[in-house]
């Protein structure tokens, strides 16, 4: 497995907000995270990007333990976290927010290489390349964010709730995109509030609640689950 989280605790001053959860990722396809807001998905993400301490639990990536590591160090082995609400820098370009994921890297021909990749993924930003960044729809915010994640040549890709706020038009590309994504070699951990959607963009899935994990399986199965389906996705 490329990542293993093993029984993670994560606490807020005295609030529990992850209360033992385990999970894996492959190295490879997409993993999706789904449940009800607070349930502890995006602290989850958080905690193995560094940007917050387990109280207790392992977290291993690439055969390595990484639960120590400051987010600097968890971004240079590899883990790219895209978080929630976009977070782009408003006054700088397309091209220089795309340009800061890759601070951490030296070679100046392999990031031109993956700019012009993202450029072909993404042909808005292309076009947009020389915009300030709080001039872009909310959309093509999300595919800035996304490209600068990529820009860091990662092996995992953490999103969180890609598709919040967008219409269902963008919703659809935004999802075309992460199946690209895991399609051209990046395994993606993805937290979504949209549960129809990361139920059919993921091949395995947690249901996360108040803090544990409440079922998990193959995404086509728990699609069909009964509390799945009345739980979050309406039926």
């Amino acid at each position: 497995m490329l990542l293993e989280v093993r029984d993670l605790h994560v606490h807020y001053q005295k609030v529990a907000a992850l209360k033992g959860i385990s999970l894996q990722v492959p190295s490879g396809g997409i993993v999706t995270i789904i449940g009800a807001n607070g349930a502890g998905k995006s602290t989850t993400l958080r905690a193995i990007s560094g940007l917050v301490r387990p109280s207790k639990g392992e977290i291993h990536f690439d055969g390595q333990r990484i639960d120590n590591l400051p987010p600097e160090q968890i971004v240079g082995r590899g883990i790219a976290h895209v978080p929630e609400g976009r977070r782009v820098f408003p006054d700088l370009s397309v091209e220089e927010n795309l340009r800061i994921g890759a601070f951490l890297r030296a070679d100046k021909d392999g990031i031109e290489r993956d700019l012009e990749d993202v450029f072909r993924r993404f042909p808005r930003l292309k076009e947009r390349r020389t915009q300030w960044a709080r001039t872009l729809s909310g959309g093509e915010q999300q595919m800035v964010a996304i490209g600068r994640a990529l820009m860091s040549g990662p092996k995992l890709l953490l999103l969180d709730e890609p598709s919040m706020g967008l219409s269902p038009v963008m919703v659809q590309e935004i999802a075309r995109i992460v199946a690209d994504i895991a399609e051209t070699g990046v395994p993606v951990v993805l937290v979504e509030q949209n549960a129809g959607l990361a139920l059919r963009l993921a091949s395995y899935a947690y249901v996360l609640e108040i803090g544990t994990v409440a079922l998990e399986g193959r995404a086509a199965d728990l699609r069909t689950n009964d509390h799945v389906r009345r739980a979050y996705l309406g039926a």
